[in-house]
Formats: C-alpha cells, sequence, structure tokens
C-alpha cells in the first residue's frame, strides 16, 4: 500500500491554536484578541514615551515607567484627586519600619511593593488592608482612594501582588492563587504584628479580583479580621466574560504547556467596567496595569478560585460589606446576592447600585463614587466602634 506524503505545509500546532482563538473571536470585535494599542499622551517627551512603550514583562521596567510618571498619574481630572484631604501627610520614604513605602523581599524570595497611608492629626480608629483588583496596582486610582479613608482616620494598607505592579514576578502572571493569598496574608500580618498597629480592629478591603483574593485570606484565617469591604467581588466571573465552553476546555488544557502564553481572548476591561466615558479614558494612565489578553495558568487560576469560591460562600463567617453595580458584566452580582444570603455571618449587608457598573470607587459618575465613599466609611465607622467597644467588654 502506498503511502500518502507528508502534508509539508501544515501549520505549527500553536499558530492552528492561534487561528481558532481568531475564528471563535472574530466577529466581536479585534481588538478584543488583539494586543493592546500604545497610547500616545499628549505633552510629554519622546525619552519619556520610551519608557512607556517598554515591555513591561519584568518589575524592573514597571518601576522606571510608574516613577517617571507618578506625578502626571495624580495631576489628572478624577474626583479621587480632586477633594482635599486636610491633615493627611503622604509620605515617600522607602522604610518597611514605618509602614510607609518599601520594597521587602518575601518568604518566596520575591521583591514585594507594598505601602500605606497614615492620617497625622487625628488617633487611628483601624487598619484597613486593601487587595487589588487585576487590572490595577495600588499605586494609580487606590492612591486617591487611599487618601480619603485616611483622612477619615483609617491606616490603609496596600500591596502589590507578584507580577502586578511594582512587585517583582512576570507581568500578570498567576502561577497559582493560593500563592497571591498567602503573600497577602504574611504582608498583613506584619502590619498587624506592628506594636502601633496590633490592638487596633482590622479589616481586609477587596475590590474585583481582591475580593477574591480577601474572602480566601478570611477563609485561611476564620478568626483573624474584624470584617471585609466587598466592591464587586470576584466570586464568579460574568458568563459573557468567559469564552464559549468549547474554547474554554481547549484553553485549560493548552495551559497544562503554555501557562505564561497570553492566548486568553479578552474584551476592553475599560469599556466594560467604566460607564463614565471621560472616567474611561483616564484607565490609559495606569501604565503599568497588565492590560494585555490574560495569561492562560492566570485565566484557569481565576476560574478554579471563583468555582471554590462559590463552593464555599457558607462558610464565609466574618461580617461583610459587599458593594455591587447592578449593571456589572465583568463579574456577576448575582453571586454577590448569593455570598449575602449564604455567608454565615450574621453581621452582612448588600449595597446594589442601579445602572452602575463594576469600577464603583474609579468609573462612575462622581454622585455615585461619593455615595460608595460614603457607605464604606459609615460601615467602617460603625464596626470600629462595635470592635472597640467588645474589646474593652
Amino acid at each position: 500500500m502506498a503511502l500518502k506524503p507528508a502534508n509539508l505545509s501544515r501549520r505549527h500546532p500553536i499558530e492552528e491554536f492561534r487561528a481558532r482563538v481568531w475564528t471563535q473571536w472574530r466577529k466581536k470585535g479585534r481588538r478584543e484578541v488583539m494586543a493592546p494599542l500604545v497610547v500616545k499622551f499628549p505633552g510629554i517627551d519622546k525619552e519619556l514615551q520610551k519608557v512607556l512603550e517598554a515591555n513591561m514583562d519584568e518589575a524592573p521596567a514597571r518601576r522606571r515607567a510608574r516613577d517617571s510618571f507618578k506625578d502626571i498619574q495624580l495631576g489628572i481630572d478624577h474626583i479621587l484627586f480632586k477633594t482635599p484631604c486636610d491633615g493627611l501627610e503622604i509620605k515617600e520614604k522607602r522604610s518597611l519600619i514605618y509602614f510607609v513605602q518599601s520594597y521587602e523581599v518575601n518568604s518566596r524570595g520575591l521583591k514585594i511593593f507594598s505601602k500605606c497611608w497614615l492620617p497625622l492629626s487625628s488617633h487611628l480608629k483601624a487598619v484597613v488592608c486593601y487587595c487589588h483588583g487585576y487590572g490595577d496596582t495600588c499605586t494609580f486610582f487606590f492612591e486617591g482612594i487611599a487618601r480619603k479613608l485616611a483622612s477619615s482616620g483609617y491606616g490603609v494598607f496596600a500591596m502589590d501582588y507578584p507580577g502586578f505592579g511594582l512587585s517583582e514576578g512576570l507581568h500578570g502572571y498567576i502561577p497559582s492563587f493560593d500563592w497571591i493569598v498567602d503573600d497577602v496574608i504574611e504582608n498583613y500580618s506584619k502590619v498587624k504584628e506592628n506594636p502601633e498597629f496590633r490592638t487596633l480592629p482590622s479589616f481586609l478591603f477587596g475590590q474585583s479580583l481582591g475580593g477574591a483574593v480577601a474572602l480566601k485570606v478570611h477563609l485561611k484565617q476564620p478568626n483573624a479580621w474584624d470584617g471585609a469591604i466587598l466592591v464587586a467581588p470576584m466570586c464568579k466571573i460574568a458568563d459573557n466574560m468567559v469564552p464559549p465552553w468549547l474554547l474554554k476546555q481547549i484553553l485549560i488544557g493548552v495551559a497544562n504547556f503554555l501557562p505564561k502564553q497570553k492566548l486568553v481572548p479578552q474584551k476592553d476591561l475599560a469599556e466594560v467596567a467604566f460607564r463614565d466615558l471621560k472616567k474611561r479614558e483616564l484607565t490609559a494612565y495606569n501604565v503599568i496595569a497588565y492590560n494585555d489578553n490574560p495569561r492562560l495558568g492566570t485565566a484557569v487560576e481565576m476560574l478554579r478560585t471563583t468555582q471554590e469560591i462559590e463552593r464555599r460562600l457558607q462558610e464565609v463567617s466574618l461580617p461583610l460589606l459587599i458593594l455591587h453595580g447592578e449593571a456589572d458584566i465583568v463579574t456577576d452580582p448575582s453571586v454577590s446576592k448569593a455570598l449575602y444570603e449564604k455567608a454565615s455571618s450574621s453581621d452582612k449587608k448588600l449595597n446594589l447600585y442601579k445602572d452602575a457598573y463594576h469600577s464603583l470607587l474609579e468609573g462612575e459618575p462622581d454622585e455615585i463614587i461619593t455615595q460608595v465613599f460614603q457607605d464604606i466609611i459609615s460601615w467602617l465607622d460603625e464596626h470600629t466602634v462595635k470592635t472597640t467597644s467588645h474589646c474593652n467588654y
């Protein structure tokens, strides 16, 4: 029997896979499967533009970009940076001892960036430890959020996860979600053990993916925290943000061999997360945020984590404030409702905001952002008094 000649023109398997991804998603728009365009910022020189256009896969490039661009970032026209915070001192020292701004090598040998904001003239009410979202860092929009919380009397602590922001690691890569949770526990345990803060109430504050991190921290430390604020928590990724079933199974399989590849189709997060058009344009100024297609391993870890959290909602036992936009199509608000209903905590509150998108504190009209802040501060004030009174008793 004669043998058929080999098909010498057959494409490499990776090329075939890329073509399949393109075929599945091309009707949804080219931008969803292509790398993001380089943003040209008005009024900056060629040298700075070159820094911003550098490959951000590794931390040194991200640190150079942030150092060069931070003054421009903090000068944007956004409510988070408009309202004066009287009596608030923003320090820029790099000292872990004072928990102001630091780079510290953690137990896994990774250099982690952390920062805190402390009120200068008022007595600290409590410690708030922040867990940021997937497309975020603790050095852009959160700068404004932290200042507002600190101006209300709270010590605010934040860190960039490995691979995000200014921390060491491949940009946007999560090899293990549990490693992130352990890194967060390690960092914030040091904060809480500091003699200046260890007698104060302590609260977790998680946004989006950071909401999942905060919940996992609580599940590992069920008695360590006095409450949690969860803004649009990633308890489940909305169905329209997940690839079709067949493509999802292919991606999960390929992730075992190519976990770092940026092959997962994704919609424009700014478009679906920010309702206010002017604020949506400002997301480009977060120049060290990861905004490329998700890496395969990262996407699989996020999917597994949300599935785990959905199964364990009834184990959530700490006081909760859950805030979610009813029009959020990034993380599913119905699962925030399920968390509220199933959590075993007797002290829980769910605030749903009509017509609001995913980014409640950054991407909504000013009046919604102000309302969300008021709701958070009121809840913190109430629970700080409760916790302090209970301890005194």
